[in-house]
């Protein structure tokens, strides 16, 4: 019985510590909650809550209400990566405030699965690019829900380190045609795990890129770019549909699992 109540108290303690923000809002002004990544899914708790997202800032929703006085509600908000967010609704006539910073959770779905990956077996082959005695080689291409992770090697063979200044995602043009414009479509990372400041001398470094999912037309190639601070050993990897297919499909697991099959 003493085991049964201590769960009880302990789920109630998860639950409160869970909890988000309340937020007042009314009939006449209107309220913004800004999130760490875009919002992918939102539920009302009643028709008394207005909300509407923003086309060129995904990662905002704008709330309002549609009735003065109404009872209590709440709002629940999923974002790409996986987090969600619930709040409690209050009507004010008068917010105090009316922007609300929402942080970012300490860990989330996309991290648990590139930290379960990071160490995995090699799964595909043929992506690579070398330079100078410095290799960085696709050795994994999985997929869960609505997010992809590229897990990446990067090897420095040579006595020199390797000093990573910026990497690009893109998609592009297979080949330019004459006196045509290459178009270019920019991937912005979800998430990096283990993204080094410097890969040492005569060592390896492995990392995983989570992105949010697409397919690459026929004519086109995902492009990913890894340049050299202060330096020429400029890396690029080009990947197709053909092996964006090849994709292993990731299990739910639970967030105590160290590594996912």
């Amino acid at each position: 019985m003493k085991q049964l109540i201590f769960f009880f108290i302990l789920c109630m303690a998860f639950f409160q510590a869970a909890a988000q923000t309340t937020i007042n809002i009314a009939t006449d002004k209107t309220s913004s909650l800004v999130f760490p990544n875009p919002i992918v899914h939102v539920d009302r708790g009643a028709k008394a809550i207005l909300v509407q997202g923003v086309k060129d800032a995904p990662h905002i929703l704008l709330v309002k209400a549609a009735a003065k006085n109404f009872s209590e509600t709440n709002l629940s908000v999923i974002t790409v990566d996986g987090s969600v967010y619930s709040f409690a609704v209050h009507y004010a006539a008068q917010p105090e405030q009316q922007v609300y910073q929402v942080a970012a959770k300490k860990t989330s779905p996309v991290q648990n699965y590139a930290n379960g990956i990071l160490d995995n077996p090699r799964t595909i082959k043929g992506i690579r690019d070398s330079k100078w005695d410095m290799l960085v080689e696709i050795t994994g291409i999985y997929v869960h829900s609505d997010v992809l992770y590229f897990q990446l090697q990067l090897s420095n063979n040579s006595p020199i380190d390797f000093e990573p200044e910026l990497m690009r995602l893109f998609i592009r043009d297979r080949k330019k045609a004459k006196r045509t414009a290459v178009q270019e479509q920019e991937l912005n990372p979800l998430l990096v795990t283990a993204n080094p400041t410097v890969i040492k001398a005569m060592t390896s470094h492995r990392m995983v890129i989570a992105v949010q999912k697409f397919t690459i037309p026929d004519a086109k190639q995902l492009r990913l770019q890894l340049m050299e601070k202060n330096g020429g050993r400029h890396l690029q990897l080009n990947i197709t549909n053909k092996k964006l297919m090849q994709s292993i499909l990731l299990p739910d697991y639970a967030a105590n699992k160290n590594r996912i099959p």
